[in-house]
């Protein structure tokens, strides 16, 4: 139940409302950005509420237990502070959002209508839309260790244990040249010494160029007689440039084999290699009574 201030209450009790829409979102760094559908800025609480956004919402609905409550949220990308480049490179993902009903003519009437998370977000060039989840999405989230074939430690962190400082296991290199199929690929210069596949999987950092600083993970690492070619899973924020240099770590995909053969690390391996599959779970118990014909029963 929300608690409405006596003035706001008063306010709309009037009949004759000045009221708007703004949108508070924190992203994971501590960065807040501030946004209104109404048609100049406003600021409430140290933040500006830009209005050059656009933000349009659904209907904010609300369920009873613990079902996720959602809605969208609209936008025309003409902030520079909400750019396709910012939510490309992942600087919004899962960031803190609260929406706020407002009286415009005195920002010290408003209430918090809903509190929650950015989830999944499709944009353009000039145009986005995400999704807001309820605080009950986090319980949807698995916690603890699961069992399971694959290692659940990230390739060296404190669990993994393996160094990626170590000229074996990371390096820096190059980009070379764009291929035009696919804005996601390109051939790299600097890793000559390293055999096919090594850093698919890996995780790729730019150290220059209009992605600096961005990281990327590898899907595919090809050498050929052609040259040595890195694909990314995703598409960078901005163009590829020849002259731009990255460092770029080892791949692994978590399996018992390749912390063994790749890294020698299968005393601090994280999964469980040796559980029984599901083939063995749902077989039959059954034995041979070699007194009755050698029948299995």
């Amino acid at each position: 139940m929300r608690v409405l201030s006596s003035a706001l209450q008063d306010h709309l009790d009037s009949g004759a409302t000045t009221l708007c829409w703004c949108w508070r979102i924190t992203r994971n760094d501590g960065v807040a950005f501030g946004f209104t559908d109404h048609d100049r800025d406003l600021i409430f609480d140290s933040t500006s509420f830009e209005a050059a956004s656009g933000f349009t919402a659904s209907e904010i609905s609300g369920a009873v237990g613990l079902n996720v409550d959602t809605l969208d949220v609209d936008g025309a990308l003409k902030s520079d502070r909400l750019n396709e480049a910012d939510l490309a490179a992942g600087l919004f993902d899962d960031a803190l959002i609260e929406i706020y009903r407002v009286n415009w003519a005195a920002t010290e009437e408003r209430v918090l209508m809903r509190y929650g998370n950015l989830g999944e977000v499709s944009r353009g060039a000039h145009h986005f839309r995400c999704e807001v989840r309820g605080l009950a999405h986090a319980l949807q989230q698995p916690q603890g260790r699961i069992v399971q074939y694959g290692c659940d430690a990230d390739l060296g962190d404190s669990r993994c244990t393996v160094d990626l400082e170590s000229a074996a296991y990371s390096t820096n290199a190059g980009a070379v040249a764009g291929l035009g199929d696919s804005p996601r690929r390109f051939t790299a210069s600097g890793l000559d010494g390293y055999a096919s596949g090594w850093f698919s999987r890996g995780l790729l950092t730019w150290a220059s160029g209009a992605n600096q600083d961005r990281t990327a993970e590898v899907k595919l690492h090809a050498k050929a007689s052609s040259g040595v070619t890195i694909e990314l899973w995703q598409r960078p924020s901005e163009a590829i440039a020849v002259s731009d240099t990255f460092r770029i770590e080892a791949g692994c995909d978590k399996q018992f084999s390749t912390c063994r053969a790749k890294f020698a690390n299968t005393a601090n391996f994280r999964g469980f290699p040796h559980v029984p599959g599901t083939d063995f779970m749902l077989r039959v118990a059954s034995r041979t009574d070699r007194n009755d014909g050698g029948r299995v029963r």
